[in-house]
């Protein structure tokens, strides 16, 4: 079989939320000015009570909402697809299977999340959403979400990406969203970096700030973000819950999960319900993969850190390579950021989640491989999944195992064709930071509090 379906009545009814199943509990959110645990109180200038309460819900399974559901029917259940054709080229005994999230009409896995957060701040009255994006997979699902509950998008893309990346600056106004360039003339603290490097490419880090001061500046506006926190995680539980569903109608149960990281979501979406497995005592190996040139989980601290640059967020127990460090401008946007989900380092910290890390160039050879045997262009961050699946079968290969293998493709690359030019033209370049750029980044955790 190579594809499996569900039906739209087959679509899960409820998120599951990890945090009912953790052996240890992850460190407390803190206050930025005071540095005491986060009470509800301090997120709502930013945040609808619907959302903060699941931030820090430890309740095992949240039902979703009708509108959301509905809202979720327009592309969901996604499909999970046998990769034979990459099977039979990597010669390999596993079997590898695929969650398939390109087939949402923002083309990747962010609308699970973007349409819960716009119907929650519908639901409070919100007028007007702020966010940032980096590759532009989240504000053109954000965008969508905003066009189908009635709100207004302004979207602070990361520079670097808003000039690789004009299509996907297209979809967003396309579905009536505002965008700017960040750092932008837009708000105080993009002015400021400007002033200080007129050249400044922008990172995730920045771009967060700058939606952050835009939502705090207007009573009509609230904040929203498409990785990292709590919530955006649980919504995108779906994917793995449905994963569950259909590798049963398959007969297999995964022996690898894998996904790629850049703030968490799109592998824990689809990890998590499995990692509840493994909690409970299933043997399955989880690899998170990201890329050299950001690595997060592989060579970042362990700490409590700001999750953007201005230091306007709360500070969050996770690994980072601190909030001022400047990634490289490879073309996986979406992985640009220096710090990692909360929920996914303490997994990572506890032992059950194992990061890899990976450089752009063989990244992009894995690409071309699955390409060319299952007929679909990766974007550039799914590619990492990709290369960690790929390295996986080879393993099972050369030990004779017969793995079952699952991988979350998070989006298709249909925007990201000039990514694919340069490679083909041998003009891509692997970054990897030195220690000492690292040191510098991670030295901005000095003085926060200890984890």
């Amino acid at each position: 079989m190579k594809k499996i379906f569900l039906s739209e009545n087959d679509m899960p009814k409820s998120w599951y939320n990890i945090a009912a199943d953790l052996p240890t509990a992850p460190n407390p959110p803190l206050h930025p000015g005071t540095h005491q645990p986060l009470g509800p109180d301090d997120l709502a200038p930013l945040f609808p009570m619907a959302l903060i309460e699941q931030e820090m819900s430890q309740q095992r399974e949240i039902p979703i909402p009708e509108p959301i559901q509905e809202g979720l029917k327009l592309y969901r259940p996604s499909p999970l697809i046998r990769a034979t054709g990459l099977e039979k080229a990597l010669k390999t005994p596993a079997k590898i299977y695929f969650k398939y999230e390109g087939v949402s009409p923002a083309g990747s896995h962010k609308p699970n999340t973007a349409i819960a957060q716009a119907y929650y701040n519908k639901q409070e009255g919100v007028k007007r959403l702020a966010t940032e994006t980096g590759a532009g997979q989240w504000g053109s699902s954000l965008a969508l979400a905003g066009q189908m509950f009635g709100l207004e998008v302004k979207v602070y893309m990361v520079k670097i990406s808003f000039t690789q990346k004009p299509y996907r600056r297209s979809m967003m106004q396309n579905w009536g969203a505002e965008i700017v360039a960040s750092p932008s003339q837009d708000t105080e603290f993009g002015r400021k970096v400007l002033a200080e490097d007129p050249e400044n490419t922008g990172s995730l880090g920045i771009a967060i700030s700058e939606a952050i001061e835009d939502a705090a500046k207007r009573d009509d506006t609230k904040y929203s973000l498409g990785s990292v926190l709590n919530h955006v995680l649980l919504h995108q539980t779906i994917i793995g819950l449905e994963a569950k569903k259909q590798m049963e109608i398959a007969g297999d149960t995964p022996d690898i999960v894998i996904g790629c990281v850049g703030g968490g979501s799109n592998f824990a979406g689809l990890a998590f319900p499995y990692l509840r497995d493994k909690i409970n005592g299933a043997n399955i190996e989880f690899r998170a993969i990201e890329p050299a040139a950001c690595p997060t989980l592989t060579r970042g601290k362990f700490a409590y850190d700001f999750g953007d640059t201005a230091q306007m967020t709360p500070l969050v127990s996770m690994y980072t390579l601190g909030h001022t460090f400047m990634p490289p401008g490879i073309h996986a946007g979406g992985l640009r950021y220096h710090g990692m989900s909360p929920l996914l380092s303490h997994v990572v910290k506890e032992g059950l989640v194992d990061p890899y890390a990976f450089h752009q160039v063989e990244v992009f050879d894995a690409a071309a491989l699955f390409s060319r045997t299952e007929g679909i262009i990766p974007a550039p961050e799914s590619a990492h999944a990709i290369k960690g699946a790929i390295n996986a079968a080879i393993e099972a290969r050369e030990a004779g195992e017969e793995k079952v293998i699952l991988f979350n493709l998070s989006g298709h690359g249909h925007f990201d064709m000039s990514a694919y030019d340069a490679y083909y033209a041998k003009q891509l370049e692997d970054y990897v930071p030195t220690d000492d750029d690292l040191a510098k980044g991670i030295s901005a955790t000095a003085g926060l509090p200890g984890v």
